[in-house]
């Protein structure tokens, strides 16, 4: 993993030599460097996630990458410290990333999810199958008794506009109009007055 050179710095020969001990599977040699490293590493990832368990995680995983990847330090591009911390925060940054991406996939699966209240879709229901069944029962009046109600409730006109439009006297209106809801009241099963 590439890291920031230090521009010929010579980093200390202790890390160095730390580093060929670890890269031969020195266990000792690892457990004196992750004293060292994993205090520094855990502060760097921790300003970047600001969130405790998930920086102890990174921190493990720096950790481990360190043992896993020692053979590939090169002491001549800078010190073990640098390489660490280098690993350290484009973990973080990576952690950060992860974490916004699962965020944003589960809004949108959660909006995408979002379920109708129970009682909309009752009362859509309800609406559609009373839409059904008032023009089922409009269907069943005369041709006279269905244009009057519908020009006067439908359509908003009054008795004597209804009564120009069909051409009648204003009583005659009134009486289609009200044997046309006697018939539906009836149809619909709505107890009369």
């Amino acid at each position: 993993m590439p890291w920031p050179t230090t521009g010929g710095h010579t980093p200390p020969p202790q890390d160095s030599a730390l580093m060929a001990r670890i890269a031969r599977g020195d266990t000792e040699a690892y457990g004196t460097l992750y004293d060292l490293l994993s205090p520094r590493v855990f502060g760097l990832v921790r300003r970047v996630l600001r969130n405790p368990a998930l920086s102890e995680e990174v921190t493990q995983e720096v950790m481990v990458e360190i043992w896993r990847t020692s053979s590939r330090y090169d002491p001549a591009r800078g010190s073990v410290s640098a390489w660490a911390l280098t690993m350290a925060h484009r973990r973080a940054i990576d952690r950060v990333r992860s974490e916004q991406s699962a965020s944003d996939r589960d809004h949108a699966a959660g909006s995408r999810s979002a379920e109708i209240d129970f009682d909309q879709v009752t009362d859509a229901v309800a609406n559609r199958l009373e839409a059904e069944q008032v023009r089922r029962c409009l269907g069943s009046l005369t041709e006279l008794q269905r244009e009057s109600i519908t020009l006067a409730y439908y359509e908003g006109h009054t008795y004597t506009e209804v009564a120009r439009l069909l051409a009648a006297k204003v009583p005659t209106v009134k009486a289609r109009m009200r044997d046309g809801l006697v018939r539906l009241r009836d149809c619909l099963g709505i107890a009369g007055e």
